[in-house]
């Protein structure tokens, strides 16, 4: 009887244990980053923004396994590389990332990126005419090279890709909203708010654009007949 006891008291703990260590699976990171790739072959940095770069590889090696031709798997596994200062595995992903998909801008503006902070500026250069060769006639494509650039830190090529697409597209409600985006992550209040204001002119069923003129001081108003809907409130 007394075996008995022992062994159902072993029994509990050993229970216990597998109800803890579910219970911590299930609740971790990892689990969610495991159904994400279960369900969906194209990972974005959203879904890989809570697990650690060795776990992130690890789940993106798994998904080239699954599906090579993964243009985003090849390029969010250059950028872990070019963290780590690896640049040849970071180069070969983003080539690997821009042979599936040709267009593919953030691996071409990290492309650009990776050469610069090795310190191949002329490699660099070259990169960056190609690309600017290839969107130079399309507002709407110097526009997404321009976001790209913008998170890879390099400002200058950002902004003249904003102003190449404003060039084409003068009353594009979208251009001169990211370039108020631009200006206020440069802390430049002021021309934020001009494109801010031409931005919402051009289009007044924007509600971030509102948000960010009603930060800035800038009243926005429901327009009842055709005129101007913004008054300012400096």
């Amino acid at each position: 009887m007394a075996g008995k006891v022992k062994s159902l008291k072993l029994n509990t703990k050993s229970i216990s244990f597998r109800r803890m260590l579910t219970c911590f699976f299930f609740s971790s990171p990892l689990f969610y980053l495991l159904l994400i790739t279960g369900c969906n072959e194209t990972l974005t940095e959203d879904d890989l923004a809570h697990v650690t770069p060795s776990e992130k590889k690890v789940e993106l090696q798994k998904s080239l396994d699954r599906k090579f031709e993964n243009p985003q798997a090849h390029y969010l596994l250059g950028q872990l590389y070019q963290a780590e200062r690896d640049w040849p595995n970071a180069e070969y992903h983003y080539n690997t990332a821009l042979r599936f998909d040709p267009v593919h801008r953030p691996a071409q503006a990290a492309m650009v990126k990776l050469f610069q902070d090795r310190g191949d500026t002329m490699k660099a250069a070259n990169y960056l005419e190609i690309y600017m060769n290839q969107v130079e006639g399309s507002a709407n494509q110097l526009l997404e090279l321009a976001l790209e650039f913008q998170k890879q830190d390099l400002d200058n090529y950002a902004l003249n890709c904003f102003q190449k697409a404003l060039a084409l597209a003068p009353n594009s409600d979208k251009v001169h909203k990211y370039l108020g985006y631009f200006y206020l992550e440069k802390n430049d209040k002021i021309k934020a708010e001009d494109h801010f204001v031409l931005s919402y002119e051009l289009n007044n069923k924007q509600p971030d654009v509102a948000y960010e003129l009603g930060l800035l001081g800038v009243q926005v108003q429901i327009p009842r007949q055709a005129g101007s809907n913004l008054v300012s409130t400096n």
